[in-house]
């Protein structure tokens, strides 16, 4: 493996390497090394950071378990460097590629809780079937003036007409020209660091924007993802704007989503799984449906992490409420798109731009795997509006953390170790949030009460 990283290396004259840890939020986390450190280091398996990176809050607190040791004597992981995700780093002045790590014990042995685990140990779980998967993510965000100060709500940046904008531009090419200089930038760096981007829109919120990316293999998909939004905020501040991931960043205003394409192919023909000969569901895409439908809403914490992720899940704000499933009908929680026999999938519409792609990634094919397992049956298809049925996500996250924990199928599949884990960190942060005064308190009950 050395080898092969000295050889890349040397190709591409660079000088530094960042090995990059995406910890539960799907934060990066890791280090920068010089490159000739880098590879004596993986030569000699001394590329070592601290576990508890993966208890790491999104406040930057530590959310330690008081009767586990390992939580306060912190012991080393040893990174294991994908050299399949090694890719040029754009932005910098010195010549920096990064690497995706794998967190290992001592032995090799993989760490349990790291969400790239996560997802890898339930795609082991479909190899053993002689399935394999193909996803696809659009991920929505948000471009917004500087937010100096987190009491005062976003707003809508300046355009290139010298403009903000102040109504839905849904698909305008108008709109996204506003942008144009910040989007060109994108996908320069984007080209740079080898991802695979497929088309950009302009969404239906006042400066918020989509992004496509082809289809491919979900752990490499994932670690596009989590590159993709560190390019998209870096560009924003070169451009003097935010570029936000918030599921629910203002108040009247839709929230932004990461949907999932997901299709199953034989791992040996090629063949959609989740297609007939004839170009019909197949009972395998029906039973994994089936799964979704009974089991997404019990580990919502897996694609809606966040106190703020509830509040895009609401009636009428282009975010499902329900795990209904349709043709073509973006109102569901689940959607199947009109295809070819080669092109059947799914669509999840559960998951905000805010979620860690491999755990969302994961709950959802964790819950397909049970479906298909278990020959769950789907509910009927739904046409019309979804809405007027009945909610069966979470309210909060209040709510969803306490369905999440009583989820023993999907606890038993995913690992004990990285639930309790995951858990821990959610109660923490969910703890710090109900301690926040919010302006709502302050402005209706403050000379009212």
């Amino acid at each position: 493996m050395a080898d092969k990283f000295a050889h890349w290396i040397r190709d591409h004259g660079i000088s530094e390497v960042e090995c990059l840890v995406p910890d539960m939020n799907g934060v990066i986390r890791g280090k920068v090394w010089p490159a000739q450190k880098f590879l004596q280091s993986t030569g000699n398996g001394t590329l070592r950071m601290p576990s508890s990176i993966f208890s790491v809050t999104v406040t930057g607190e530590y959310a330690d378990d008081e009767t586990a040791g390992e939580s306060f004597s912190d012991p080393d992981i040893t990174l294991g460097p994908d050299p399949a995700s090694m890719c040029v780093a754009p932005g910098f002045k010195t010549p920096t590629a990064f690497v995706f790590a794998d967190a290992l014990h001592r032995d090799g042995a993989p760490f349990e809780i790291a969400p790239r685990h996560v997802l890898r140990r339930v795609l082991d779980r479909y190899e053993e079937m002689g399935w394999r998967f193909v996803i696809a993510p659009e991920l929505e965000f948000y471009l917004t003036q500087v937010n100096a100060d987190p009491d005062l709500p976003l707003l809508p940046p300046t355009g290139r007409s010298g403009r903000s904008e102040t109504s839905p531009q849904p698909y305008g090419l108008e709109a996204i020209t506003e942008y144009e200089d910040i989007i060109e930038d994108i996908y320069e760096q984007a080209e740079t660091a080898s991802l695979h981007l497929d088309t950009m829109i302009h969404e239906s919120g006042t400066a918020q924007l989509e992004i496509n990316f082809n289809h491919g293999d979900p752990i490499h998909l994932c670690d596009q993802v989590v590159v993709f939004k560190r390019i998209v905020r870096q560009v924003a501040l070169k451009h003097g704007v935010y570029a936000t991931f918030m599921a629910k960043p203002m108040e009247n205003q839709p929230g932004s989503a990461m949907h999932l394409h997901m299709s199953a192919v034989d791992a040996q023909s090629g063949a959609n799984l989740f297609s007939t000969v004839g170009g019909h569901m197949s009972d395998a895409f029906r039973h994994f449906v089936g799964g979704l439908q009974h089991l997404l809403p019990e580990v919502a914490p897996l694609f809606a992490p966040n106190v703020n992720s509830f509040r895009r899940m609401r009636p009428g704000h282009s975010a499902p409420i329900n795990l209904q499933w349709g043709l073509d009908n973006r109102s569901c929680g689940l959607r199947v798109p009109t295809a070819d026999r080669a092109n059947m999938r799914i669509e999840n519409r559960l998951p905000g731009a805010d979620s860690n792609p491999y755990l969302a990634v994961a709950a959802s094919l964790i819950c397909g795997y049970v479906g298909v397992r278990d020959r769950m049956e789907p509910l009927p298809l739904v046409e019309g509006n979804a809405y007027i049925h009945a909610r069966t996500l979470p309210r909060n996250l209040d709510e969803a953390l306490d369905r999440f924990a009583r989820c023993d199928t999907v606890i038993d599949l995913l690992g004990a170790a990285f639930v309790k884990a995951f858990l821990l960190i959610k109660a923490d942060e969910l703890s710090a949030f109900e301690g926040v005064i919010s302006s709502w308190e302050r402005d209706h009950l403050l000379l009212k009460v």
